[in-house]
């Protein structure tokens, strides 16, 4: 495809998966077969059509129903039709089709903006609903893609001026030095400069990890989770080279994406292992100066990058805090003392951030809470020694960070 067909491609994808139940919903009220009823093929070919008529400027009407009649006749013919008239439909009623009807909150929220009920029933319960309906709102907007620039190979003024060479909008992020916010970069992984190793594409609150962990050079630091590789390769990289990072991961297709973005970036500081964090490794016990335990989580931080994630059972997700405080029992033995332990998530609820934390100090003295300095984003826990970030408040990825130290 071409790179606007690549766009278009993704967008409709994108759109779809973060809008699906608001869409099944229009279609429901216009359709006499309910999409649950539906044929897959049927049922995503409208989702497809309703989303560029409902959601996308760049097309017009009559051409996303084209299209869409025209790929359905590909596969049934019969179901042109049909498809064609629910489509028109939603064209001459898309003033009323879009507006929910219902008293209930939590219905409303879930339907509008496409997640399960038990997801806004939680965040209703923790925050409150005016937090979540801004929440919400923050998860569907376009996330803006960040840069790392590999500080080993050029500096940021530097890497700034290549990318506007290429007519990539770039700028400076104020949060983390080394950080870059663009617009306009497209095919990322075939980009000259990529190739080159001069920068790497992270979110700034993955970023604020390494920042927090600040490992000193010529030191050993150990990542008991570190696919995708992304906090390995910034240690190693604010390490300058020096020192050891031990990067570990349970599969091996990741082993190989971490030592990929590892040589791509010239680090010879990263040693990467194939290891499962939930087993101990009596090898390593008080051997490293920082661990980092980037533990598995829920995602629902990251829900604008994963709109997937929306449709998570709670069943899915129950026994995340049991896996998470088992790594991080682990990850503690690994720590020398004086060293540093750093605890993060990706996800916004208390059962598996501070409360695993919480519950791992009880049966850990030889832990506590250190206060995390010159980060200056969550003001109110910042001292207590954990970070707690919101797409809605901060305006970045949902996070969770706690640096604790060991005492004795």
């Amino acid at each position: 495809l071409s790179n606007q067909g690549r766009g278009l491609a993704t967008e409709i994808i994108y759109g779809v998966i973060e809008n699906k139940y608001y869409i099944d919903y229009m279609i429901d009220k216009l359709s006499k077969v309910k999409t649950n009823k539906m044929e897959i093929y049927v049922k995503t070919l409208l989702r497809m059509g309703v989303y560029q008529i409902m959601f996308l400027n760049s097309i017009s009407d009559y051409a996303a129903v084209n299209e869409t009649v025209n790929l359905a006749k590909k596969k049934n013919s019969k179901v042109s039709g049909f498809i064609n008239g629910i489509l028109r439909n939603v064209i001459r009623q898309k003033e009323e089709i879009g507006k929910v009807k219902t008293k209930d909150d939590i219905e409303y929220l879930a339907i509008k903006y496409s997640y399960d009920k038990w997801m806004i029933k939680n965040w209703m319960a923790h925050f409150g609903k005016e937090f979540t309906e801004e929440l919400v709102e923050a998860n569907n907007e376009r996330p803006n893609i960040y840069l790392r620039t590999n500080t080993l190979k050029i500096t940021r003024g530097e890497l700034i001026e290549k990318l506007a060479e290429q007519n990539i909008k770039a700028e400076k992020v104020n949060v983390v030095e080394e950080a870059i916010k663009v617009e306009h970069l497209k095919d990322i992984e075939n980009n000259k400069l990529y190739k080159e190793g001069l920068f790497t594409v992270q979110d700034i609150s993955s970023m604020l990890v390494g920042k927090i962990l600040n490992p000193q050079k010529d030191t050993k630091v150990l990542d008991v989770c570190s696919a995708p590789g992304g906090k390995t390769t910034h240690i190693a990289t604010l390490m300058e080279n020096s020192g050891q990072v031990v990067s570990r991961d349970i599969f091996e297709h990741k082993i190989k994406l971490i030592q990929n973005s590892v040589n791509r970036l010239g680090l010879k500081n990263v040693d990467v292992q194939l290891f499962d964090a939930l087993n101990l490794d009596k090898d390593s016990i008080d051997k490293f100066d920082s661990v980092l335990a980037d533990v598995p989580c829920s995602g629902l931080g990251i829900i604008k990058r994963k709109p997937e994630i929306k449709y998570k059972e709670k069943e899915e997700i129950k026994d995340l805090p049991k896996l998470q405080k088992q790594i991080l029992q682990n990850a503690a033995k690994y720590v020398k003392v004086g060293g540093t332990l750093i605890y993060s998530t990706c996800t916004i609820q208390d059962d598996e951030n501070i409360e695993v934390v919480e519950s791992f100090l009880q049966s850990n003295k030889r832990f506590q809470l250190e206060k995390i300095e010159n980060i200056n984003i969550d003001l109110e826990n910042e001292d207590k020694g954990y970070l707690k970030i919101y797409p809605n408040v901060h305006g970045m990825d949902g996070f969770f960070i706690a640096k604790l130290k060991r005492v004795r």
